[in-house]
Formats: structure tokens, C-alpha cells, sequence
């Protein structure tokens, strides 16, 4: 017997719907997200990414693929810190319409989803910090669920564009982030293109398409997952407390050349505002350094600085 009354059945999603979100963000666009369950057919490219590592034991190394992973960490570290961290979460500097774009095709290529929806749940983040709403609080949920967990589940698979309005006025920022696959699917693609041609064109470097795949992508990648989760895991747990933040936010200076100045992140949640996170000499920030190099050729502007009255407040006393 089949009941039409919708509003009281419960959700369900088939294989079908739940492959195509692969591909497809917009894919059960209207299915309500408030469970915590592992979606784990839809995270599979997750998993898969990292059993794509071991194909190491297979393709061997080279000092070209190496250094291809060792540019790709760094280029896409920089897009997730300055560009969806700094720009489209907190808005801490203006560029242009163009860049901004750029930006985002930059950051997609992290495989960390769309632009809004990383832009809207750190935003979300911001404003329920270690509190229950807090989506990867290791206060609240275990130090697992920050790191890996919490975007695994439906509740946190929608953008959250309410609070990113002032990004999805823009159309083609809502394309890349429905069809987030789009960006690492052509940076796979075209990684295993290269190392195939250089196979061929010069083969006394050493390489292949499927080592610069491995390397390039698979290993870059996961480095790169890894080193950028810890700033919602390790960052809230180890390090010293400079400010009296209503959260558990700490500094710590590995974590801050690991992620290039994201490490710094009490000073962070101290003025969220600003487009530097160490806010002393001292205090390794790459990505500011980025971010003045830009804004030395004229590409970003008004780059935010943290006011010495609002450096100096809330102290925690020693």
C-alpha cells in the first residue's frame, strides 16, 4: 500500500541518488539533513583517494614526481588558507571578480568540496565554537569526529547558504561548488596525461602518468586532508592559549608551518577579521607572506590588519 502523504515517511536514498551525488551536489537537494549516520557511499572518492596511496609499492618515486606533490601541497595549502579561508569565510581582503573565481577554481582543486559550502560551515563553526551546534568540536563530539567524522554525515553534506548570501549572489561560484568533483577529476586527469607524456618525451626523469597520479594527486592530497583537519582537531586540543576566546582555540607553531600559519588559531579566534594569523614578527605566517605578495602586484586589496587595541585585549594573564 503506497502512502502520498510524504511529510511522514522517512528519508530514504537510493544507490542510485546517492552515486549521482558524486558528481552532483544538488542530488537530493530536498532530502532533510539532520542525521549524523556516515553517508558511506557517497565518501568513498574519500576513501578511495587514500587507497590510491599504496599504489606507491607499484609506480616507485621519483625526484620529478616529488617535487610535483611537494608544489601541489603548497599551491592548494595556500588556496584553502587565503582563498576559502581567508577570503570567502572571513572576507579578510577584496580582489576582483575574475580572481576571485580563480580563487575558488584554485581551492576546488583541494578536494574539500565547493567554495560555499566550505565558506558557510566555517562560518557556522565561528558562531557555535566548541559549542553542541559546533559541527567538529573534539570538545563536543571526540577528537576522531573533528578530524575525519563530521563531514562524512548528511547533516553536514548541504551547503549552508544562509549564512554564505553574500557569496551565492555569484552563479558561477553556485556551479563550482554543485559540481565540486569537476576540478579534481581534471587535476587527476591531467596529472596522468603529463607523466604519461613525460614517459615518452623525456623519459630520464623517471616518471609516469601513473606515478605523477599517485604522487601528484593521491599522496598530495591526503597530506594535504590531513595537515588541513588538524587545524579543527589538533588546534582545539594542543597548544598554548594567548586570548581568553569562549573556546578551546590554541597556537601551536608546528601545526602553523604544517598549514602555513593556520596554527595559529587563538590568535584566530581572537579577531577572526584579519588577513594575518600570526599576529607577531615571529609568529610564521606563508600564507600572509602570499597575501602581501598579491597585494604588492595590484591582484587582492585592503588587506585587514589586526589593530594593536584588539591584540593587546584579553590577555590571559601568566
Amino acid at each position: 500500500m503506497s502512502n502520498n502523504n510524504n511529510s511522514t515517511q522517512l528519508p530514504t536514498t537510493s544507490w542510485g541518488a546517492t552515486l549521482r551525488t558524486w558528481l552532483d551536489n544538488g542530488a537530493n537537494a530536498d532530502t532533510p539533513d539532520a542525521s549524523r549516520r556516515i553517508e558511506w557511499i557517497r565518501t568513498t572518492p574519500f576513501f578511495a583517494v587514500h587507497l590510491g596511496c599504496v599504489g606507491v609499492i607499484w609506480v616507485g618515486w621519483s625526484t620529478t614526481a616529488i617535487t610535483v606533490a611537494a608544489a601541489l601541497y603548497a599551491l592548494r595549502m595556500v588556496a584553502i588558507t587565503g582563498f576559502y579561508h581567508r577570503y570567502f569565510a572571513h572576507r579578510t581582503f577584496h580582489t576582483s571578480r575574475a580572481m576571485q573565481f580563480l580563487f575558488a577554481l584554485l581551492g576546488a582543486c583541494a578536494v574539500q568540496r565547493g567554495p560555499l559550502w566550505w565558506a558557510s560551515h566555517h562560518r557556522h563553526h565561528h558562531a557555535r565554537s566548541d559549542e553542541k551546534d559546533d559541527a567538529h568540536s573534539p570538545q563536543q563530539h571526540g577528537f576522531l569526529w573533528s578530524h575525519v567524522g563530521w563531514f562524512m554525515t548528511r547533516a553536514n553534506f548541504r551547503t549552508r547558504l544562509d549564512l554564505v548570501g553574500d557569496l551565492a549572489r555569484y552563479p558561477e561560484l553556485r556551479f563550482l561548488d554543485r559540481y565540486d568533483a569537476l576540478l579534481p577529476l581534471a587535476l587527476a586527469g591531467t596529472l596522468y596525461a603529463v607523466g604519461a607524456l613525460l614517459e615518452h618525451t623525456a623519459p630520464q626523469l623517471g616518471t609516469s602518468g601513473a606515478q605523477l597520479l599517485v604522487w601528484g594527486f593521491c599522496i598530495s592530497t591526503v597530506v594535504l586532508y590531513h595537515a588541513t583537519f588538524s587545524v579543527n582537531s589538533l588546534a582545539h586540543t594542543i597548544g598554548g592559549r594567548r586570548y581568553a576566546t569562549r573556546d578551546h582555540s590554541r597556537n601551536n607553531w608546528w601545526l602553523a608551518l604544517l598549514t602555513f600559519g593556520e596554527g595559529w588559531h587563538n590568535n584566530h579566534h581572537h579577531f577572526p577579521g584579519s588577513a594575518r594569523q600570526g599576529f607577531y614578527w615571529w609568529e610564521v605566517d606563508i600564507t600572509y607572506y602570499v597575501l602581501r605578495a598579491l597585494a604588492a602586484t595590484g591582484l587582492v586589496w585592503n588587506l585587514k590588519p589586526v589593530p594593536v587595541a584588539i591584540r593587546n585585549a584579553r590577555r590571559i594573564e601568566r
